[in-house]
């Protein structure tokens, strides 16, 4: 007979993991050993790392992935739903806001955030791979809404996630079926960027981190806020809107660095927009 689940015993500074190399955080879920299922102490955890990485200097991407074999298999069943259904509401919410916290502080994250999926994205797991601005899955990953299996509706923005990324009636199948996806079924159907062999999976992230760092810091961050609010305004509002936000960003040094861009581009002729960015090290800066 096997024993009962227990509570995890690891502190909670144990439950996320990060190391900065050349530009690039590198967090890590880490649970291994539970698939790096989501607890309270992991949601907690998570924005403390989270805003301690935000404005440092030192970090220019931040990658978001798991320890082991899985990104994450969702929301922890004993100590998030469980033990909080049995204390009442007032738990349950609290559990709520530690997860949809961290999740909210990395949609708008002041730095470009990839997703590294390199094994299970299940349920729970939809939050953060939607805050994530680039998904780039292994093609050993699986993806799945598995809630309808156990008699509940994927909730936690879930069925949100699904529904904004994925084809009407593709993600329609996918949450009521409570079928797996394949890292390839995921990015043909547009819940991840794209999907690549496992054993290029980081050097292809990596890639894809040495191209944003090149990136003028101030306008990728508005390049990104962008495309998030547009989703949900009507044209009008959004060619409003994305005339302000450029107005805001010239504020923000966008004078010195579109100058500076327009001259090597004009002048120098030593680059070309559609080929790739400028040269942001020759900045004049104060």
């Amino acid at each position: 007979m096997s024993k009962p689940s227990q509570p995890d015993p690891r502190p909670q500074e144990e439950t996320v993991k990060y190391e900065i190399v050349d530009g690039v955080a590198w967090v890590y879920f880490n649970r291994p050993d539970k698939r790096n299922c989501m607890s309270p102490k992991l949601n907690k955890q998570m924005l403390i790392v989270l805003e301690e990485l935000e404005f440092r200097d030192d970090v220019q991407v931040l990658v978001l992935t798991g320890e082991g074999d899985a990104w994450s298999a969702g929301m922890d069943l004993l100590e998030y739903f469980r033990e909080a259904e049995q204390q009442g509401i007032h738990k349950t919410r609290e559990h709520q806001r530690q997860a949809y916290g961290w999740w909210e502080r990395l949609r708008w994250y002041e730095k470009a955030t990839i997703g590294m999926i390199n094994g299970w994205c299940f349920g729970g797991g939809y939050g953060p791979l939607f805050a994530c601005d680039i998904a780039v899955a292994s093609d050993k990953a699986q993806f799945g809404l598995s809630e309808i299996n156990w008699a509940i509706l994927p909730g936690g923005g879930a069925s949100k996630v699904a529904a904004e990324l994925m084809p009407y009636r593709k993600a329609m199948y996918h949450a009521m079926m409570g079928e797996n996806l394949s890292g390839q079924e995921a990015a043909d159907q547009g819940l991840v960027t794209e999907c690549v062999p496992h054993d290029q999976l980081k050097a292809r992230v990596q890639e894809i981190a040495d191209v944003l760092k090149k990136k003028d810091t101030q306008a990728l961050r508005a390049t990104k806020w962008a495309m998030r609010r547009v989703m949900e305004m009507t044209y009008d509002n959004a060619e409003d809107y994305l005339i302000r936000a450029q107005e805001a960003l010239n504020d923000f040094g966008g004078w010195e660095t579109r100058k500076e861009a327009t001259k090597q581009f004009l002048d120098e002729k030593t680059f070309k927009p559609g080929l790739g960015a400028f040269d942001k090290t020759k900045i004049q800066k104060d």
